[in-house]
């Protein structure tokens, strides 16, 4: 039999206690950071503290777009139609009466002047209305159209041409610059109120070329 000197415990029982205490301090350090992570992850997740930089809203799925942009489409080729009939028709009672504005504001102040107001309306109004679909069909068609600056140039440009077709080739009309002025104000309404809504519903963000520098998120 081993006679152990009294006060002082076994060797093999000093080492036994200090690997337990230090398996028992490891075992509550991995606890603690198990727990740390945990919440780490579910805050992450929850979306609470923050997103993961890859983290992105999703956009529209491909059918929903595609049957908006086919509903565009036919939508554009209706107002293309009418578009057709109202500017590009002869009209040989108004052939004396019409002729060619260069000036922006003359035919403007002429409506104005008309003695009677529903003929003021008709014309002002029913231009800018002419113009209205430019703005809500060009974003969805065209992305590559959104923008106030965008949709007034492809407007423009578009009753440009309207008004060349109407002053050379077609009898009793004229190419009056007013008339594009309002088409084109009816168009940046028709943005503003619905359609760059439209466009950002349909198409992603756009990325503009002043993100690259600021690291700004994407805009419409």
């Amino acid at each position: 039999m081993v006679r152990v000197p009294f006060g002082k415990a076994p060797t093999t029982d000093r080492k036994n206690g200090k690997a337990g205490a230090g398996a028992a301090g490891r075992s509550a350090s991995t606890a603690r950071r198990s727990t740390r992570g945990g919440a780490t992850r579910r805050a992450g997740a929850g979306g609470g503290g923050g997103s993961a930089p890859g983290d992105r809203r999703s956009g529209p799925s491909g059918f929903f777009r595609v049957i908006v942009m086919l509903a565009a489409f036919a939508g554009m080729v209706a107002f293309a139609v009418v578009l057709a009939r109202l500017t590009l028709e002869p009209s040989a009672a108004s052939e004396e009466l019409i002729y060619s504005n260069l000036r922006p504001g003359d035919s403007i102040r002429n409506y104005l002047e008309q003695p009677a107001f529903q003929d003021t309306v008709k014309q002002i109004g029913g231009n800018i209305l002419l113009g209205v679909p430019f703005g809500l069909l060009l974003p969805v068609l065209l992305p590559r159209t959104r923008g106030l600056l965008r949709v007034a140039l492809v407007t423009a440009l578009v009753m440009v041409l309207v008004e060349l077709l109407q002053g050379s080739l077609v009898r009793g009309r004229a190419f009056d610059i007013d008339d594009v002025i309002l088409n084109t104000t009816g168009a940046l309404l028709g943005y503003l109120l619905l359609g760059r809504r439209l466009g950002r519903a349909v198409h992603p963000r756009r990325h503009h070329w002043w993100h690259r520098w600021i690291g700004g998120p994407a805009r419409t």
